[in-house]
């Protein structure tokens, strides 16, 4: 029976493996808790971050946008879109909710998040629209980091809810461990040049699959 479970697992990841991803797409096509990208990092502390996304979904519920857990905590840095038209962000678990920035259903959405350890507040940009500064939690993220899209982590690397599963497509994935210059940020929400992530690239994106998530070109995907 081990073996046998050994063998589900080896044929239901993908071996992870660096790659550009530039022009493409992971499409996650159905709810599910089996299906994920797991982005890999060496790096293991953070005294601040800045992470940004672009995804399309049609979903009107409350979903993960980016989990990040370490082994003492589950929620050690989460984007997570309430039933509400606000998006929650928790940091060392605490959390608070970004009010009326609302993720409408079918469009491109580009999102920008930072946060600070030293003095423990975060920011958010949504498309064009700018967040106020809202206090989290101050100290450092510290473990290695387990850093999930399509799912929700309750546990390291686990503890999957099904109703928070993400269903569409996400692309154009960077993390620093800094916070990176507004102009930065500018520049990424108008597709123009900026310095990619340190911590994850994706020109240059170490990812393991599981499950029924595949990659798309982007040109495939209806773009908006």
């Amino acid at each position: 029976m081990e073996k046998l479970l050994l063998l589900m697992v080896v044929f239901a990841v993908c071996h992870a493996e660096t790659k550009d991803m530039s022009g493409k797409v992971f499409v996650f096509p159905k709810e599910a808790i089996t299906d994920y990208v797991k982005l890999l990092t060496e790096k293991s502390k953070f005294d601040a971050v800045t992470t940004c996304l672009r995804f399309q979904t049609d979903l009107d519920r409350n979903y993960s946008i980016f989990s990040l857990a370490t082994q003492s905590r589950s929620n050690d840095y989460l984007i997570f879109k309430t039933n509400k038209d606000g998006i929650m962000m928790h940091v060392r678990n605490p959390n608070t909710v970004f009010q009326s920035m609302p993720l409408t259903p079918n469009v491109w959405h580009s999102l920008c998040s930072t946060w600070r350890s030293d003095d423990g507040t975060a920011q958010l940009w949504l498309d064009n629209q700018t967040s106020i500064i809202r206090y989290i939690a101050k100290g450092p993220i510290d473990g290695k980091p387990s850093t999930i899209l399509g799912q929700e982590q309750d546990s390291y690397g686990g503890g999957f809810d099904v109703t928070q599963s993400f269903v569409g497509v996400i692309t154009a994935v960077h993390m620093w461990d800094r916070i990176i210059a507004s102009e930065e940020i500018k520049y990424y929400m108008m597709h123009r040049y900026f310095s990619p992530g340190n911590v994850y690239n994706w020109g240059s994106l170490d990812y393991e699959i599981v499950g029924d998530v595949r990659v798309a070109r982007e040109h495939d995907v209806k773009w908006m």
